[in-house]
């Protein structure tokens, strides 16, 4: 029997309902706060209110894509979750290296070392220390997904080990495998070395690929099965809406069923609650209503919303 694994426990993917696939929703230190003081998410008051918000348009889930070692916080994820009723799942894994920096612990672990450190935050709870030290202590909070960065183009030498060990991690327990796209580029490069390392494509997200408004190669992404996350929507400002454009060329073709939608809303600036916009509701709000307005229905939303992420966050059945 699959699952999906949140914060709070295992439970049907059935259950899992409207999903945004691609969130930052706590970011709670780490290299990016030092990077930019407005990835900072650990005001549990206002992130409760941001969330709330997005549960009162609809939003039953979300996949948080921070992995180790970059601001994680798992007790905090626990507590939004049950203050919003939101269901929330933590990622494990390792970001772009701009946000782990030239010196990271990653760059001089094995790949067996990286895998056994995924699979253990999926299998056994993640490090309350989110990995920054020595000293590891497992709380029971349990990752449910795998996040790993690739680079402009597609995997760099350094991000080479670290996706062939989330592969790895992925055979030995089944969880589904989420990848970073620098600029929405490298998506076919990715896939290719996933699934040479035994990752299939129904296991296999990317995101920020809207950012690459190319009909071929978003064809060329879907003919190898795997999912894309959009989460590009409030970005275009005055220009047209590319990511709106790939959604109507996606169901054109048949492809909706590969096709999920976040915001990446990784800063204040973002977030109603701390004086920023859109919100988090913006998605089930205004573009929504664009994609209604751009004759893409209730039905097809539901598919994007709800059924694809079902699918795509469920885990495998190990020894397929």
């Amino acid at each position: 029997m699959t699952f999906v694994r949140t914060v709070l426990g295992d439970i049907d993917p059935a259950a899992l309902g409207v999903t945004y696939a691609h969130e930052h929703l706590v970011i709670d230190g780490g290299r990016p706060v030092d990077l930019s003081p407005d990835f900072l998410l650990n005001d549990i008051d206002r992130l409760t209110t941001e969330l709330a918000a997005a549960h009162a348009a609809g939003l039953r889930a979300a996949i948080d894509m921070m992995p180790a070692d970059c601001g994680r916080n798992p007790m905090l994820l626990v507590e939004l979750s049950r203050r919003s009723g939101v269901h929330l799942v933590a990622a494990t894994g390792l970001h772009h290296e701009r946000f782990t920096g030239p010196s990271h612990w990653s760059l001089r672990a094995t790949e067996d070392e990286l895998a056994g450190l995924f699979a253990a935050d999926v299998e056994d709870g993640i490090d309350e220390r989110d990995y920054t030290g020595p000293i590891v202590n497992r709380t029971d909070i349990r990752a449910g997904v795998i996040k790993i960065g690739g680079s402009l183009g597609g995997p760099s030498e350094r991000d080479r080990p670290i996706f062939r060990a989330a592969a790895a991690a992925h055979a030995r327990t089944g969880v589904p495998v989420h990848t970073h796209c620098e600029a929405g580029t490298g998506a076919l490069e990715q896939i290719r070395l996933l699934t040479d390392a035994g990752v299939p494509g129904a296991h296999l997200s990317l995101s920020h690929v809207d950012k690459v408004v190319d009909r071929g190669y978003q064809r060329e992404v879907f003919a190898t099965g795997a999912f894309v996350v959009y989460d590009q929507a409030f970005r275009w400002g005055d220009r047209e809406n590319g990511t709106l454009q790939l959604i109507e060329w996606a169901v054109e073709t048949g492809n909706a069923g590969h096709v999920m939608l976040g915001m990446d809303a990784a800063r204040q600036g973002y977030y109603t609650a701390y004086g920023g916009s859109p919100g988090l509701p913006f998605l089930l709000r205004e573009f929504s209503d664009r994609l209604e307005e751009r004759g893409i229905g209730a039905d097809i939303r539901r598919r994007i919303f709800v059924d694809n992420p079902a699918r795509a966050f469920a885990f495998a059945e190990v020894g397929r």
